[in-house]
């Protein structure tokens, strides 16, 4: 009895050794990539990009061959969305994370994450997340919060869309797209350069005889992103 169990085990674990054998073959040098690391000079007929710097606390803070492409966009009214895609270098582990763990430490209070499905037309349903993100506007020189009309702080608000981009899908979760990756890795046998794309921008009703409400942002932030999308996205992007 014990004879025959130990032979039951040793095939089990011949064939488990040996299925290695079956996998896909790991693409060791050239990391296929699902974005276009260049965002468009113009975007959507009347949004006008122009470069913004990447500063060296952030190049620093990310794993080597990190690559990056930002961009400030305005339109006529003087409305604004920035613009960022950060391509991952050979370990996506040190390359890409998500804004809940940046924003806190740049003074932002996250009031709210939601996902948000997008629809594009012709492309199907992009999943990102939706941030809800506040902070105190702060005098300069004291560093103390400068007071409104009404006496209490005045307070920025901002809305921000993010989402994860690989060489075939795209997610707005971070598990997600671990999963995704770790599929990808198995199955098909390649080890993909992931991006992180977010578009944000500030609700500015409330500094700008102009200005737009929070529900008008994004409404805004939308239609830009679906106008965004088809420019940075390459055609081995599948969505649902």
């Amino acid at each position: 009895m014990t004879t025959s169990r130990l032979a039951i085990l040793l095939a089990i674990l011949l064939g488990g050794m040996s299925a290695i054998h079956f996998l896909p073959k790991q693409q060791s040098f050239e990391q296929p990539r699902g974005v276009t690391l260049e965002l468009p000079k113009l975007v959507g007929g009347i949004w006008y990009g122009r470069d913004l710097e990447v500063s060296d606390r952030e190049r620093g803070g990310l794993g080597a061959g990190t690559e990056f492409a930002r961009k400030s966009y305005t339109n006529a009214r003087g409305d604004e969305i920035q613009a960022s895609i950060v391509l991952s270098g050979r370990d996506m582990n040190t390359s890409i994370h998500r804004p809940e763990w940046c924003l806190p430490a740049q003074g932002w209070t996250i009031a709210e994450s939601q996902s948000a499905k997008l629809f594009l037309p012709d492309r199907g349903a992009l999943p990102t997340t939706r941030l809800a993100n506040m902070r105190l506007i702060r005098d300069p020189a004291t560093g103390e919060p400068v007071p409104g009309r009404d006496g209490q702080p005045l307070t920025i608000r901002n809305l921000d869309y993010y989402w994860f981009v690989g060489y075939t899908g795209a997610t707005g979760s971070h598990f997600r797209r671990n999963c995704m990756d770790i599929a990808d890795r198995l199955i098909h046998g390649y080890n993909q350069r992931w991006a992180f794309v977010m578009v944000m921008a500030n609700v500015t009703e409330d500094f700008r005889t102009n200005g737009l409400n929070s529900e008008q942002t994004d409404a805004m932030l939308q239609e830009f992103i679906k106008k965004l999308v088809p420019a940075i996205h390459q055609e081995s992007v599948r969505l649902n």
